[in-house]
C-alpha cells in the first residue's frame, strides 16, 4: 500500500504521513490507531512500568555509598584559613 492510499484510508493527507515517517511530527493516540486500522492491523495497548524498582534503586545507593567509603576524603578535618581583616 502506498502512502497516498494509506492517507486516503486513514482520512489524513500524504504530507502528514510523510511528516510522521520522517519523525518531524508525532501522531496522537487516536490518529495512530486510525492509521494502523486503515493499514489492516489492530493496536493492543500495553502499559509498561518505566520507573525502576525502588528496592533496586535503594540497593544501588547502598553500593555507591559503600564504594565512596573506600576513597579518601580530600578535606582536612578542621578548616584552616586566615581570619579576614587580621594581618
Amino acid at each position: 500500500m502506498s502512502l497516498r492510499q494509506l492517507a486516503a484510508r486513514g482520512h489524513t493527507s500524504h504530507a502528514t504521513l510523510s511528516a510522521y515517517e520522517a519523525g518531524r511530527v508525532v501522531p496522537g493516540g487516536d490518529t495512530l490507531d486510525r492509521l494502523v486500522r486503515a493499514a489492516g492491523f489492530d493496536l493492543e495497548p500495553c502499559i509498561v512500568r518505566s520507573l525502576p524498582d525502588l528496592a533496586q534503586r535503594g540497593e544501588e545507593l547502598l553500593d555507591v555509598l559503600d564504594l565512596a567509603e573506600h576513597f579518601p576524603a580530600r578535606h582536612a578535618p578542621t578548616l584552616r584559613c586566615p581570619p579576614f581583616g587580621w594581618a
